[in-house]
């Protein structure tokens, strides 16, 4: 029977959301996500309409990965530096800017005025803009979140952080998708690249209007060693710091030879032939599962084992992206997609969790930036793997083999950290017991 005396404390499932810096936060992530997500999908799909080359596909990751991998760190540095809600701001004013540029050079009197390989050039142009405003993005926001609620709600504030992505997520490529194929029957003679890429905008000035209603975010710490040795210490924590270290290995590792999300278009025209619509489907397929997950998550913590759930969490998604490989019936692929991103959004939570956890404030910037570069870019990255893969292998058998490199990745984790398995998520926070565990193991 319960202690009538000392009753169990009651679960707050909304407690981060009672702060109103973090409502901005989140409200500026979710409007962002779904015009950065409702552009990608439609970008994937137009492009490979225009080419119908694997290659062109692989390049759009190529393109963004470059910038965003390239200046992580000084990223890292200047959001150490300087005013995050500033540095915001510039940052999204590009974005908006990139996107508007897309948006003129696919209208439909404008493009039937360039060739196809100067559409390209400008299109890959405004990606690697994107990548370089990426570079500076992930360190800001890491910092605004982690200053934005007290660090004993950072668990309940990262499951609705990362749930807002992901119903973002969902949204923006259904919803791009469907414009994509639908806009021309509802407004004759508009293209549905020209009425997706409007909607864009729209959604990114209301990001950009969240951002001016954050309070400033002042530096907690200015370095003042030379940059080479700010930048040094930011890699030294993190891989001295083994459970960090781990986890965005296995996370960078798993995504960079798993993801399928660049292949979709091939998929949506030339395998399972449902066009823009079934595309869109099927990127809100991955999102809904991973939605889903993260919003039960805020009841049920997967943190009592986190590093036992998370080596579970990744082979899940390994199986899932063989068996989506495997099908060729178009709902049996959504099936193993919400599988996926079911998966994911374990891993997501976890690693996230256990990063701001064990980041001290004055590096929070830094050590972002070196995240970035295992994590952040690691989609992209494996974009253009999936996109050349595709082009030796062919596109199923590169799927099924991304699917398996993940399985045996996650199974050298395991055997590497089969001792950290039993620990509870205070246990992990102590680096003298984590040193301890791997000398035993």
């Amino acid at each position: 029977m319960p202690d009538e005396e000392n009753p169990k404390p009651r679960v707050d499932s909304f407690a981060a959301l009672k702060y109103k810096d973090f409502r901005s936060y989140i409200g500026m992530r979710f409007f962002f996500t779904f015009a950065y997500q409702m552009q990608t999908v439609v970008l994937g799909f137009y492009i490979y309409q225009l080419t119908h080359s694997k290659i062109a596909l692989a390049f759009i990751g190529l393109s963004e990965a470059i910038p965003a991998v390239g200046i992580a760190l000084y990223g890292g540095y200047i959001a150490d530096k300087y005013e995050k809600r500033k540095m915001l701001l510039i940052i999204f004013v590009g974005v908006f800017l990139s996107s508007l540029v897309m948006f003129i050079t696919t209208l439909s009197n404008v493009a039937a005025q360039l060739h196809t390989t100067g559409i390209l050039a400008l299109l890959y142009a405004m990606i690697f803009c994107n990548g370089l405003a990426r570079a500076f993005y992930g360190p800001a926001t890491f910092t605004i979140y982690a200053q934005s609620i007290p660090k004993e709600l950072y668990p309940n504030g990262s499951t609705w952080s990362s749930s807002s992505w992901q119903v973002a997520s969902i949204l923006g490529p259904l919803t791009g998708g469907f414009i994509y194929g639908f806009a021309h029957h509802i407004i004759p003679g508009l293209s549905g690249i020209t009425a997706t890429f409007g909607l864009t905008l729209i959604f990114m000035l209301v990001s950009l209007i969240l951002v001016y209603m954050l309070r400033e975010y002042p530096p907690v710490f200015i370095p003042k060693e030379n940059i080479w040795i700010s930048l040094k210490e930011g890699l030294n924590f993190v891989f001295t710091n083994k459970i960090m270290f781990y986890a965005m290995s296995l996370d960078l590792f798993s995504v960079f030879f798993g993801g399928v999300v660049a292949l979709l278009p091939v998929f949506a025209l030339d395998i399972l032939k449902v066009g823009a619509e079934g595309l869109g489907i099927m990127r809100m397929a991955s999102s809904l599962g991973a939605a889903l997950t993260m919003l039960a998550m805020i009841r049920f913590s997967p943190m009592n084992k986190p590093w036992r759930n998370l080596l579970i969490a990744v082979t899940g998604f390994g199986v899932s992206i063989i068996g989506f490989g495997l099908s060729n019936i178009f709902y049996l692929s959504l099936l193993f997609l919400f599988l996926q991103g079911a998966f994911d959004s374990v891993s997501v939570i976890i690693r996230g969790t256990i990063m701001q956890l064990l980041t001290p404030d004055h590096m929070r910037g830094r050590v972002s930036a070196v995240n970035s570069m295992f994590i952040g870019s690691s989609n992209e990255i494996g974009d253009f793997e999936s996109g050349m893969a595709a082009k030796l292998l062919g596109t199923i058998p590169a799927v099924i083999f991304g699917g398996s490199m993940t399985l045996m990745i996650v199974t050298i984790t395991w055997l590497k950290t089969k001792k950290l398995i039993p620990l509870s998520l205070n246990q992990i926070q102590e680096p003298a017991v984590i040193k301890h565990q791997l000398k035993k193991g």
